[in-house]
């Protein structure tokens, strides 16, 4: 068996262990500058004390009796003392010429000692050469004055670890593990040479790579996540990626559960003993430490686990003990997709859509970047890359091709300057040049994966294979051009075939990974006025065809400006020529483009003129076409307040002038006020609590008694941060002597990771601030250490988590599973519209033992809830009387769940809505394909805003209009509605916010029993997309059918020519900027009713898309006349259901309607990781047209349609329960 073979017989056994610190133990020797010296080197130049490498050499019996003592300790791997014995580690002491033997040596001193352990004790040892990070990088610059400046380079690197790998290998290493990398680039240059000299001496060992997380941002020194460190380094095959050294295991876990979940090779971690004490020591006692790893192994994240600094033999022993007690992480498979790097993470999954390549930082095609270069300018040229980064661009095209200048030194500069901005350097580079020497010189710059643009057939196969084989071992993607040795393909036929025999090359003489592989079949310029041009862009997009058809994962793209190279000079038909382009290449499968990310036209907006004459050149539809667009071408070339009398309130002490502006929420006369009482006040603290304090508690009282209403109480409190902002420079003056005020308690509230969802979070912040809670609100998509690592830092009494999304739930599971692993001991409140006293029962509660978790329905029980549960006296009663009512809930959901009477999959297709679809004429759309409607006019928007919730949203019940006249709550609901409009006709007035909209309309058949096809036309030769929809499951009484939504689509089989729609609105754009002017001014009440106004608008900006869908586009319903209050009771024909809403409540489905409707690109709306909308107020969802459509919701669902759900979506079972968890009609843990 060979040492590869048994490491990984050991592997499928058990977590392996790797030692731990040399340096530690080194220490702990207290050797003095004459030890390291020895006899060979008691004549040197220099100190080499601390030099712990060349103790190797000079005291080998104390480096032996290290690595035995890890190995007695239980470690099955020993790591040799070589971190530092590269030549340039080495010239600090002038020992560079040392480094072959350091490393041979190193190695072979270790071998000798494991190979002695092993004929001892029976136990296979491995030894694992380590090829440290030198202590220079190429990616920072040394010079603050000059950040393109470095103090090493890729070749120095490259020919450093070259040396140290050969001695390694020589002196009997089992293993290679390049560690502690700070800096990529550095690591990339050691995978490089290491590469190198596998291939040279006929032979690999398992190449295992370890990262450094430098601090709790979970970035590396040079300012990589955990994910662009792994994109970048995954090239090499490694037999393991991992963590190590800066930080203890504790605060590693995050970036190791990160690296667990998305890498396909094996993982390790040797964290340091904790962080380091004042005197640079390491305090972590072994069993804290060992209990910690305990926690990984238990989750499943380790196959290596060992220790770094600070570690000793007792600390090895500790985690060998804890690791025994787990099985090793099984690798996952993970999905072929490219995978590139910045700074940050670029994965081309079909949920990002269109890539956008930044094409300006390209001398031959940006005038102005080209003179910038020439002129030398490059800090002004730098604006232009950060400019493209900004308008969209997800990777930056540099390019430096030009007679007159020197490609190769200037593509060096230019990316050493880029990698010192982290606004551009966060996404990767495309280095494009016509020469393999600037190539080359710009990927030995680049620490992330970047993409070569490009290389071709032209010169031969020999060529190609040898430079494919290097921007592999460079670790970047490749663009492949459809040349060959014979010039450049203009043919569809031509196109494919360079491309099908490039990739056979390159996947199976190369090895190269298919999904690395983009190829650009020539964009070639259209309308030249020579005929055999006309067919150019349909080449194209035949050629993107098939490709995409017939060679798997590969990606396509191509450089846009070629299509309009003829017309240059007039932008706005360039434009137009571009948008045309890319909307038929994209529908052909185009993935990329080379374009100018903030001169993108859409298509949708083309004047129809224009549009016409365009496509006609494009779709070469007229043997006139390019005349004509020629011809056309060349015709392009505030009320002032009135003063009143006094108010009678204002003659009252200054005490009750305040409390009533606070109950009254009159902020006009605040400041003045507060002043008045401060200077009646011994100190500005008692201010607060008295006079404000009793203010604020008669607030409370009333609105615990039912007597003040929501709108009021946030109305109260923005008057009082007025009062507490006017004092604050008082009492930070102040504070020297004592004083200080004394909170209720200390709350956390957060909206949880994913979810960008605030209104009611705030809502209820702002009430528990009223009564006298310090609240630290930590906002929106906040991650779980984040929240809990506040809850501890800030000493909190009480963590509160919202959200809206259906996938929020889940995220507050992990959170209570997280604070009962940290063994928390706070109570947990629950909180948001998808959350319920069930959920909070049966999955959060459980999770959680530290503290009661309490679902809090409305802000007017949060008070209530937080009192009594930071009562000495009141909270062990109300715990155990929230468990028990809990239990309650469990027990009864499970009875429930016993008694659903299910219906199998297949009984409740066989149960499901069916119609006449042969004597059914679904209506035909006038026109299919998108509409854009930028900055729709929201004064078109108010007749159909539904106000009713609004008002639930402050907590007022009541329809509108009926609610303003509510003997209860009228009097509040007609303020509250007054202040409502007065800020509409603001926003409309004064254009504060901008709404923006995207329709489509396509051919549509349902497929199988449960799914819907889109076609790309009414040829429907190739679904477009598909639409996966989920089915009613429980028995229903007779004559009742089971529901999908695919049943209101006519079956395929059928051949009914049937057809779906689809939308997306925003009215969110300016938002941020209003609730931004409101906090500044401590205005919660405008602040959230802003929020809550967008939230309407997007909703009324949905229904009236729907009414013009229905009247206009689609045509179906031309004689509607429907007034609001029969749209909010839906009267219309067809229905707009949502993901994530009871009849598809799906999120996972939202990507797809984000890349059929390019929604990011056509309005500016993305989705975050948990499938929430942002900007916030934004509605997406279908159209259906058939009479018989209906909302309905699908609720819960059994296992067997959970299965055969996964497999329709091609998503792993696992995964699809945890996003329809609200829904599952079972427990998947059992």
């Amino acid at each position: 068996m060979t040492t590869r073979q048994k490491l990984e017989t050991l592997l499928e056994q058990r977590i392996a262990v790797i030692d731990g610190a040399m340096g530690t133990m080194i220490q702990q020797h207290t050797l003095d500058e004459r030890a390291f010296r020895g006899e060979r080197f008691a004549d040197h130049s220099l100190d080499l004390k601390g030099n712990n490498d060349l103790l190797t050499l000079t005291r080998p019996d104390i480096i032996a009796g290290i690595h035995r003592a890890f190995l007695d300790a239980g470690a099955d791997i020993i790591e040799t003392n070589t971190f530092n014995s590269t030549r340039i580690a080495q010239t600090d002491y002038a020992l560079a010429d040392l480094a072959y033997e350091l490393n041979e040596s190193g190695a072979r001193l270790a071998r000798e000692v494991a190979d002695a352990y092993t004929a001892e004790h029976g136990r296979d040892i491995f030894v694992c050469g380590v090829l440290g990070p030198t202590n220079r990088t190429a990616s920072v610059s040394p010079d603050v004055n000059n950040p393109g400046a470095r103090n090493t380079n890729f070749d120095e690197l490259r020919n450093a670890y070259t040396e140290a790998a050969r001695g390694l290998i020589a002196g009997g290493a089992d293993i290679l593990l390049v560690e502690t990398i700070f800096d990529t680039l550095n690591a990339k240059a050691a995978l490089f040479a290491i590469d190198e000299v596998f291939e040279d001496l006929g032979l690999t060992l398992p190449l295992m790579i370890s990262g450094t997380i430098t601090d709790r941002s979970g970035r590396t020194l040079t300012g990589q996540t955990t994910e662009a460190f792994w994109n970048s380094a995954r090239h090499a095959a490694p037999f393991s990626i991992g963590l190590n050294c800066a930080l203890g295991a504790a605060d590693l876990r995050p970036y190791v559960e990160e690296l667990s979940r998305i890498a396909d090779t094996r993982i390790s971690v040797h964290p340091n003993a904790g962080l380091p004490n004042e005197f640079g020591e390491y305090d972590e006692s072994p069993a804290a430490m060992a209990a910690v790893l305990d926690e990984f192994a238990a989750a499943g994240f380790l196959n290596f686990v060992g220790g770094c600094c600070g570690t000793t033999p007792a600390h090895i022993h500790a985690i060998a003990e804890a690791a025994r007690r787990y099985p090793p992480r099984a690798v996952p498979d993970v999905e072929q997709v490219c995978r590139l790097s910045g700074l940050e993470p670029l994965n081309i999954t079909q949920d990002v859509g269109f890539v956008n390549v930044g094409e300006r930082t390209n001398v031959t095609g940006s005038p102005k970047f080209s003179r910038l270069i020439k002129e030398n300018k490059l800090e002004e040229a730098l604006d232009i890359a950060r400019q493209q980064v900004d308008n969209g661009a997800q990777i930056i095209d540099v390019n430096m091709d030009e007679g007159l200048l020197d490609s190769e030194a200037l593509m060096v500069e230019f990316m050493n300057l880029i990698a010192s901005d982290p606004d551009i350097s966060r996404v990767p580079i495309m280095v494009d040049s016509s020469k393999w020497s600037v190539i080359e010189a710009g990927l030995k710059c680049l620490q992330g994966k970047g993409v070569v643009n490009s290389v071709s057939l032209k010169e031969g196969e020999d060529a190609f294979r040898e430079r494919a084989r290097l921007v592999r071992r460079y670790g970047a993607a490749v663009v492949v051009m459809a040349f060959d040795e014979l010039g450049q393909a203009d043919t569809a036929a031509r196109k494919f075939e360079i491309c099908e025999r490039s990739y056979r090359i390159l996947t199976e003489d190369v090895g190269f990974p298919p999904e690395d592989i983009i190829f650009d079949p020539n964009i070639l310029t259209i309308a030249t006025g020579l005929e055999e041009h006309n067919e150019y862009a349909i080449a194209f997009f035949e050629a993107v065809r098939l490709i995409k058809q017939h060679l798997p994962h590969a990606l396509v793209s191509g450089g846009l400006s070629n299509v309009s190279f003829s017309l240059r000079g007039n932008n706005p038909v360039r434009e137009a020529i571009h948008a045309v382009f890319l909307y038929h290449a994209f529908k052909a499968g185009l993935d990329m483009a080379i374009v100018n990310a903030g001169q993108l036209g859409i298509y949708d907006e083309i004047e129809p003129e224009l549009l016409e004459l365009v496509e006609d050149v494009v779709l070469n539809r007229r043997d006139d076409a390019t005349d004509r667009l020629v011809t056309f071408a060349e015709t392009v070339k505030g009320e002032v307040k009135q003063a009143g009398a006094v108010e009678a309130w204002r003659q009252g002490s200054v005490a009750e002038r305040l409390s009533h502006a606070l109950v009254k929420g009159i902020a006009d006369y605040i400041e003045a006020d507060t002043e008045e009482a401060r200077l009646q006040f011994e100190r500005p603290l008692q201010v607060i609590e008295g006079p404000l304090m009793d203010g604020m508690n008669v607030v409370g009282d009333l609105f615990g008694s039912g007597k003040m209403f929501l709108p009021q109480v946030v109305k109260s409190a923005r008057v009082m941060k007025k009062a507490v902002a006017y004092l604050l420079p008082f009492i930070e003056a102040a504070k020297a002597a004592g004083d200080d005020a004394k909170a209720s308690g200390k709350i956390i509230l957060a909206t949880v990771k994913g979810d960008v969802h605030d209104i009611g979070k705030n809502i209820v912040g702002v009430v528990l601030q009223c009564n006298n809670f310090e609240v630290i609100d930590l906002g929106v998509m906040v991650a779980c250490n984040d929240i809990l690592d506040a809850a501890v830092r800030e000493q909190a009494d009480v963590v509160g988590l919202s959200g809206l999304i259906t996938p929020s739930l889940d995220e507050m599971v992990f959170v209570a599973r997280e604070m009962e692993r940290r063994k928390l001991n706070l109570p947990l409140l629950i909180g948001g519209a998808t959350t319920s006293r069930a959920h909070t029962a049966v999955k959060v509660e459980p999770a959680y033992s530290g503290g009661p978790v309490v679902h809090v329905k409305d802000a007017s029980r949060a008070v209530g809830v937080t009192t009594t549960l930071l009562s000495d006296e009141l909270r062990g009663g109300f715990a155990s009387k929230i468990r028990d009512e809990y239990a309650t809930v469990r027990e009864r959901h499970e009875q429930r769940q016993a008694r659903v009477d299910w219906l199998d999959l297949h009984e409740a297709r066989e149960n499901k809505f069916n119609t006449d679809w042969l004597s059914y004429e679904p209506p035909t759309p006038r026109r299919l394909g998108l509409q854009v409607f930028k900055d729709y006019p929201l004064a078109d928007l108010i007749d159909y805003i539904d106000w009713t919730p609004f008002f639930v949203a402050w907590e007022l019940a009541g329809r509108f209009p009926r609610i303003l006249d509510d003997e209860i709550v009228g009097t509040q609901a007609r303020e509250l509605y007054a202040d409502a409009r007065e800020m509409l006709d603001e926003i409309v007035r004064d254009d504060l916010l901008q709404a923006h909209g995207v329709i489509g309309l396509y051919a549509a058949n349902s497929v199988g029993d449960d799914d819907i096809e889109l076609y790309a036309d009414d040829g429907r030769d190739g679904e477009l997309a598909v639409i996966h929809t989920l089915r009613q499951q429980s028995r229903k009484p007779d004559g009742q059918p089971n529901f999908a939504l695919a049943d209101f689509v006519a079956p395929k089989e059928l051949g009914v020519r049937d057809y779906l729609g689809a939308f997306a609105v925003n009215a969110g754009f300016g938002l941020e900027e209003m609730v931004e002017r409101y906090e500044r001014d401590h205005d919660d009440y405008h602040a959230i009713m802003a929020k809550a106004l967008a939230d309407r608008l997007a909703e009324a900006f949905a229904e009236r898309m729907h009414a013009v869908i229905r009247r206009e586009y689609w045509g179906y319903a031309l004689d509607e006349a429907l007034d609001n209050d029969a749209l909010i009771s839906e009267k219309y024909q067809g229905i707009r259901p949502a993901p994530g809403y009871p009849a598809c409540p799906d999120h996972t489905e939202k990507p797809m309607l984000w890349k059929l409707l390019d929604v990011e690109k056509n309005i500016g709306v993305h989705l975050t990781e948990s499938f929430a909308m942002v900007p916030t107020a934004a509605v997406c969802g279908w159209y259906f047209s058939h009479p018989a459509s209906r909302y309905f919701g699908v609720g819960k669902i059994n296992r067997d349609q959970v299965h055969d759900y996964a497999k329709r979506k091609g998503m792993d079972t696992r995964e699809a329960e945890r996003w329809l968890s609200p829904i599952l009609g079972y427990d998947p843990e059992a």
